[in-house]
Parts: C-alpha cells; structure tokens; sequence
C-alpha cells in the first residue's frame, strides 16, 4: 500500500509538469483511462526491471568493497613473530662477532644463537611502538634483555644450580664448552648486555638511557632475578613449609623481573609518559607471572621433545610448583585469571598499537613450550 501511494504521488507530480488535468486519483486509473496518451519521452533502449536489478547488483559489490577497505585487516600474529625473530636474530649476530679470544666468544653465541622464542625483545619492541616510539630506539636494549636471559639459563644449567644438559633442543653451554668457560660466557654477556645498550642505542635522550640502564640492572641484581633464584634454590629439596606467597616472590623476582624489565625498557626509551610506563610495568609483571604458571604447567604435561627441555625436573628434584600446590586445573584457571588482568592495563592504548602485546600476552597463556 505505502509503495502505490508513492506511485500516485510521482503522477501528480509528472501531470502537473505537463498541465494537464488529472482526471483519475489513481495510478491503476490513469493507465487504464482511454484516450489518455501521456506525452512521456520514449527511450530507444528501454529499461527492463531485469536491467535495473543488474544495475544495483553492480553496485552492491561496490558498497561492500568500500566497507571492506574501511576495516583495518586483523592482526597477523604469526607474520609478526617471524619477522621480529629474524630482525632480533640478526641484530645478536652482529652485536656479538668471533673475536679473540674465539673460545669464548663462541661460548656466548653458541647459547645466545640457539633459538628461542625471543619473547623479551618482542616485549620491548612492542611496548617501545605502543607509546608511539620507533623500533630503531630499542633494538641494543632488546639485544640486551635477550642477553641477560641468555646468561641467566648458561648459569641455571649448570651443575651447582638446576644441573639440566638440554636447553633449546640441544646439550646445554657446560655440557659443550664445560662448567669454567660457561660461567665465563655467561658473565661475558651480561658485562656485554650493558655496554651494548649504553654505547649503541641512538635518538634517544641521555637521562632515559641511563633510566632505562638502571631498570636492567636492578632486575637482575639482589632485588631481583639473583633474589629469586636464590630463594628457589634455598627451598628445593625443603619445600615442606613453602606456601604461595614465597613461591610468587620466587616467580616476580626469578622469571618475571626480567619479562618487566623488556616492557619497562621499551616503554622508557621510546618516550612513554610515568602513567604509560607504570601500566606497561603491571601489565608485564602479570606475565612475567603468567609465564612461569604456564611453564610449571607445561614440565608435568609436556615431553622433554616437545619442550626442548628436560620435563619433569621439577618433580624429580621435589621443588614447589603452582601445580603442585594448586593442581592442574587450579593452575590453568590462576593463568587465564593473570592473562585477563594484564590485558585490562592495556585498555587506554591504540587499539592497532596494543594488538602486538595482546597477542604476545595470550600466546605466553597458551603457549605449548
């Protein structure tokens, strides 16, 4: 009915610009009314209703199209990881030729060349481009970080500390080069790690480098990754009275001071304001946390193929673990529970901006080695 009206509407309209009167009220009764002739132009190529429906479906593929290039494209996470691995891999190739002495310095790139998943430069890459700064800002501190965390599993294998013979698919630095030129590799990359980052990182004021150089060094010092590893080891093999609150200061200060630290890092040199960096600091802290749950995880429920690792050690050498306190699922749902916050602190950045971490932040929580 409403579409009729319309139609009536339009022959007012077009007898009205002929002058003629109208001697009919409706359409049906105008084309029907002998005599009349309306003096409409005629087109030598008539318009089917066939034509028309072509017309607009032509049109719609248009409309869609132009929706379509609107949207941004989702974020390709794995496009992502593989071309900051690569960038990060040859940036520690060239940071750390063979000199001499070669021994040692092929000690410290037999380690820090053997893989890995590079989670803590992509962290400070990725927290550096959320506050609006460029990567070439922090690639010496990403090196750096990536360093530091070389050295740290050099002296964690070894004999007097988790006595381990596999890291990353293969035999371990003291296993190849033995125990005396491992722990010298692995001092020779942390003195390195901050040479590197003081001598290297360009377009970046003085007073954040020494900042940033300062955040580093407290995270892996007394206050930070020695602390935790020093109360891990102090609790293996005794762990009879170790609850939660001393198995989470292990975990903040051993595994994720460090994690923090790459955030940290990334957002001081790439310009980020005190309220941006305090809630990139939160945010890496809850999967630095986040990231040692799901390793606990992953030792009682993976292979040593699988991870690269050896699995089980945990519970062969009766050290505390969050399942082992909590239970698998418990433990599952405490990792969901940290990944949830540490996303919420991201809530005020750039949407595309933030997608990096977000997605990093979810692969830690479910990760598979």
């Amino acid at each position: 009915m409403r579409s009729m009206n319309l139609v009536d509407s339009w022959v007012q309209t077009t007898y009205s610009t002929f002058k003629q009167p109208i001697p009919c009220k409706s359409f049906i009764g105008f084309i029907c009314r002998p005599g009349i002739k309306p003096g409409f132009p005629r087109s030598k190529n008539p318009i089917s209703s066939l034509s028309l429906s072509a017309i607009i479906a032509e049109e719609e593929p248009k409309i869609d199209a132009a929706a379509a290039a609107a949207k941004p494209p989702p974020f390709n996470f794995n496009a992502y990881v593989a071309e900051k691995a690569n960038f990060v891999n040859k940036a520690l190739d060239d940071a750390v030729p063979v000199r001499s002495p070669p021994m040692i310095h092929e000690a410290m790139r037999y380690s820090l060349l053997a893989g890995g998943k590079r989670v803590r430069p992509m962290l400070c890459i990725a927290a550096c481009e959320v506050v609006g700064g460029h990567q070439s800002a922090v690639v010496p501190a990403a090196c750096a970080v990536e360093m530091i965390h070389t050295m740290s599993l050099i002296h964690d294998d070894l004999p007097c500390m988790d006595d381990d013979d596999l890291r990353r698919g293969k035999p371990t630095n003291h296993v190849v080069y033995g125990e005396d030129v491992a722990v010298l590799a692995g001092d020779s990359l942390l003195a390195f790690a901050f040479e590197f980052m003081a001598t290297a990182t360009e377009g970046v004021a003085p007073s954040r480098v020494l900042a940033a150089v300062g955040e580093l060094a407290k995270a892996i010092g007394a206050e930070g990754l020695v602390a935790g590893q020093v109360v891990d080891l102090s609790c293996t093999g005794n762990n009879t009275n170790v609850g939660l609150d001393t198995l989470e200061f292990i975990h903040i200060h051993k595994t994720a001071a460090l994690l923090e630290a790459s955030v940290v890092l990334g957002a001081i040199l790439g310009g980020g304001s005190p309220d941006q960096v305090e809630k990139l600091r939160t945010f890496a802290r809850k999967i630095g946390l986040l990231f040692q749950v799901v390793d606990d995880i992953l030792d009682v429920t993976k292979s040593s193929e699988e991870l690269g690792k050896t699995a089980g050690k945990d519970l062969a050498v009766d050290k505390t673990t969050y399942p082992k306190l909590l239970g698998i699922e418990k433990a599952m749902e405490f990792a969901e529970k940290l990944n949830e916050e540490a996303k919420e602190q991201l809530s005020d950045f750039d949407r595309d901006k933030r997608a990096p971490l977000v997605a990093l932040a979810d692969y830690i929580a479910h990760r598979q080695n």
